[in-house]
């Protein structure tokens, strides 16, 4: 048997990978939400997502998406994100990326007027990648235009190792626990991580078991995806909020940028405390020290729920090209996970 070859072009958000694969094992549903159930079940497709983000050719913490067919002709093209435990129903740092690849790679033409909109269909809905270009015709930024997200739990107290820990609950494309790491007596930062990761593992145990963890209108939502632990450092002389936050999602994966669908989670959160409004916004620095800025674009209602529509800006890189060879005899395939 001939080697299999797989190619894949790898761009960072802020930090966080994000490997893009054009050439997927056939998905027959007609949506990209029921793509994503599609691909959970079918070995062919769970196999190249195991094979991508599993060493030796990829890592714990790797990230990535399959593109695929849209929902319809409204949308360019679709994607299934994945990390090491499965498919997510979002990605604010992927769409980032997204946009980007599909401007520098000519699948998208780009607007003479330097703003180019990709209308992407992900599992959790239709998202907007907005691409800013300069004259040159470089991308300099990419604004992720999200579907509407909301606060749905303010107050949850939940026991954990280090007693019991004060927590909200917002959606923001997946269902995400906001943690104020002082509360904690810990801050986002390196020294700390490991104890954050651990305490992640422990909040996501208690509210998956519960009603907290329910998406109220579609059980393909349900589940909290990630922990966001924050530091407020209050506003800046303009009156924006400033925070600093790790979002530890899935088993223990740490996102390096500041999270896209969970800074759409902090935005929701900060309207319904009233703490962010339409003429401000939210600076939101990673564990590694990039930034996104969060706004709120409009407010609108799901379902009786107060909600807003988020955008994050961002930026991305290309960071290479691989040409993956899977040999037949080779036993570690499609690969192990350390942590």
């Amino acid at each position: 048997m001939e080697p299999r070859r797989i190619r894949t072009v790898d761009y960072h958000t802020g930090g966080e990978p994000f490997r893009i694969v054009t050439d997927v094992p056939p998905l027959h549903a007609p949506t990209v939400a029921q793509k994503r159930i599609e691909a959970i079940a079918d070995p062919d497709v769970d196999g190249l997502r195991a094979l991508l983000c599993s060493e030796p050719r990829g890592h714990a913490d790797m990230y990535g998406g399959f593109i695929t067919e849209p929902d319809d002709e409204g949308a360019h093209f679709g994607v299934l994100f994945w990390h090491k435990d499965g498919f997510s129903t979002a990605c604010g740092h992927g769409t980032i990326a997204l946009g980007a690849w599909a401007v520098n790679s000519g699948l998208v033409e780009a607007s003479p007027d330097g703003v180019t909109e990709v209308v992407i269909d992900v599992p959790s809905g239709r998202v907007t990648a907005r691409v800013h270009s300069s004259a040159d015709g470089r991308v300099s930024s990419v604004d992720f235009i999200n579907v509407a997200s909301y606060e749905l739990h303010p107050y949850v107290e939940i026991p954990t190792s280090a007693g019991p820990v004060a927590s909200r609950i917002s959606y923001g494309g997946a269902l995400y626990a906001h943690v104020e790491a002082s509360t904690l007596g810990l801050s986002v930062t390196g020294a700390d991580l490991p104890r954050l990761i651990e305490l992640s593992r422990e909040i996501k145990v208690v509210l998956n078991a519960g009603e907290h963890s329910r998406h109220p209108s579609d059980e393909r939502l349900d589940g909290i995806y990630g922990v966001i632990f924050f530091d407020d450092h209050g506003e800046d002389e303009h009156g924006n909020v400033v925070q600093r936050n790790v979002t530890v999602f899935a088993d223990g994966e740490v996102d390096r940028s500041p999270c896209g669908s969970g800074t759409c989670a902090r935005i929701a959160t900060l309207a319904a405390t009233e703490r962010l409004d339409e003429e401000h916004h939210l600076v939101h620095h990673s564990i590694v020290g990039s930034t996104f800025i969060g706004r709120i674009v409009e407010r609108t209602d799901v379902e009786g729920l107060e909600a807003v529509v988020p955008m994050v800006t961002g930026t991305a890189f290309m960071t290479g090209e691989h040409h993956f060879h899977v040999d037949p005899d080779d036993e570690m395939t499609p690969g192990f996970v350390l942590r």
